[in-house]
């Protein structure tokens, strides 16, 4: 991987920007095929020193969180959690790898859902890709947790638990203070499959791929005969790339905002696509629960199992990769720190999240002006199908985990917690309803296609992440078919189908 400085106005096949799950595997299969790309990232690349397990550093000071401020739709002032380095959030969060079902990617208008332009089977190949390079397994159900779930059981029917697919080497375990700390903690041995350790390890040598760190995507670049023709990226520091092809893997707080500023720079908001790009932001409904007895929990890894429940088929429950140390934090301020400290040491947490239908009133919006803050518009009251699930859901959990013989607390996920941010600019076959087609290319503008979160019309009872990075492997197959054509016209000899470069996995 070249990351010396590029000169302005160089040419590339394929331009990425963002290195989470989509631009990741986007990169990992267009490097393959032998296409020149570019990758450009906001932020750098994480220490590996063991900062990034420190509870202090990460979790109080906030210190790789992104510190962008923002509007809700109250014009109140905040900031989502997101993070700005290689790999993006999947450094991060807790590599629960689990994958849509069949049913979650057909539209239920009784539930606000859209529907994909895809079956589970176009996406079927890509998840396996995906869980392959990424080192997904299951591991044992722990003792703690396999006593709670006995006990749940026993007090109450319904409740349904398999193993959770999860990307963590076996080896983890050999490593009590990463097992304990994978859940919001970004791995310093790499015992985590985030993007940067696998799909972009894959190809870090290779001569056709070029990295640009810690330089923020600030426009993209209009063909000056044919506006609506993307034709590369403008840099914080002011310098152009250009390329035959821009792919947007920023994020579904990001992506929407590029394409928005394009729209509105180069009059092109007649277009459908403006009325659509930034809409439909989904988040998930999310709650955590301690739960508490009376004996020191003494797990490491804690998030191996899926719970489920028929009577909420758009809801699961998981649990959080916390330790006491962590599980301390969770408890409200006005509790003494050793009380605290001693309640943590014997509780469990669990997340507890709901698919959210999808509002053309919930939106990301980008400032209109230098000195303006973007906007998040988001209401859960406008999916009342979802909102009145999720109550069931923390009401029905926790009257279980009472009578299963455990006190606990919950609390409610707020607007900053992003971390399944999705459906800003969603895949679909209407141009008057979707931003994207089903392989990620942008409805009225050439050149240009979206790759992360931002194209998940649903995102279903489970975490979005393999589901991005099947799509972003997808969609860039369909890139290199494309782009071999060319290659064959250009030296007269075009097969009469397309056809795949090299092995994709």
């Amino acid at each position: 991987m070249n990351t010396q400085s590029i000169n302005s106005m160089s040419m590339y096949d394929a331009i990425v920007v963002g290195s989470g799950a989509g631009g990741a595997a986007a990169v990992y299969r267009l490097v393959r095929a032998g296409m020149k790309v570019l990758l450009v990232d906001k932020g750098g690349s994480l220490p590996t020193d063991g900062r990034t397990l420190d509870v202090q550093r990460v979790v109080h000071d906030g210190e790789f969180k992104s510190r962008e401020d923002w509007e809700d739709g109250q014009q109140q002032r905040f900031r989502p959690e997101e993070y700005f380095n290689i790999g993006g959030k999947t450094k991060w969060y807790g590599a629960a790898l689990a994958r849509f079902s069949a049913a979650e990617f057909r539209a239920e208008p009784t539930y606000q859902c859209l529907g994909w332009p895809i079956a589970y089977d176009d996406l079927e190949p890509y998840y396996g890709i995906a869980e392959q390079v990424l080192g997904v397994r299951q591991f044992a159900c722990e003792a703690d947790l396999e006593k709670i779930l006995k006990n749940l059981h026993a007090a109450s029917a319904g409740w349904i638990d398999t193993p959770l697919p999860i990307a963590l080497r076996e080896e983890i375990r050999q490593h009590p203070n990463e097992a304990m700390h994978f859940d919001g903690f970004a791995s310093p041995l790499g015992l985590k499959g985030d993007a940067e350790r696998t799909f972009l390890a894959a190809v870090h040598d290779h001569t056709n791929l070029v990295t640009i760190t810690d330089n923020a995507v600030v426009d993209l670049v209009p063909d000056p005969r044919q506006r609506d023709r993307v034709v590369g990226v403008q840099l914080r520091d002011g310098s152009v790339h250009r390329a035959k092809t821009v792919l947007l893997g920023a994020g579904a707080l990001h992506s929407p905002r590029l394409v928005q500023r394009y729209l509105r720079a180069n009059d092109l908001l007649q277009l459908p696509l403006a009325k659509v790009a930034g809409t439909n932001f989904k988040l998930h409904l999310l709650t955590a629960v301690l739960a508490v007895s009376t004996g020191i929990k003494r797990d490491q890894l804690r998030k191996t199992r899926l719970l489920t429940n028929q009577e909420m088929p758009h809801s699961s429950v998981q649990p959080l990769g916390f330790d006491g140390e962590l599980l301390a934090t969770l408890i409200p301020s006005y509790a003494p720190r050793l009380i605290a400290r001693l309640i943590g040491q014997r509780a469990y947490g669990f997340f507890l999240q709901t698919e959210d239908g999808s509002s053309v009133a919930n939106q990301v919006m980008a400032s209109a002006n230098e000195n303006g803050l973007p906007r998040l518009d988001y209401d859960a009251t406008r999916l009342p199908a979802a909102l009145a699930e999720h109550r069931r859901l923390v009401s029905g959990f926790r009257r279980a985990m009472f009578a299963a013989g455990y006190i606990n607390f919950a609390q409610r996920i707020g607007l900053q917690g992003t971390a399944h941010a999705c459906g800003t600019l969603v895949t679909g076959r209407d141009a008057n309803t979707s931003a994207v087609d089903d392989v990620g290319r942008v409805h009225g503008l050439q050149g240009l296609m979206v790759v992360d979160g931002s194209v998940l019309p649903r995102s279903s009872r489970v975490n979005p992440a393999l589901t991005i990075y099947a799509f972003g492997l997808r969609a860039a197959e369909q890139l290199t078919q494309r782009w071999q054509i060319d290659v064959d016209r250009a030296v007269g000899s075009v097969d009469a189908a397309p056809r795949t470069t090299a092995p994709i996995a």
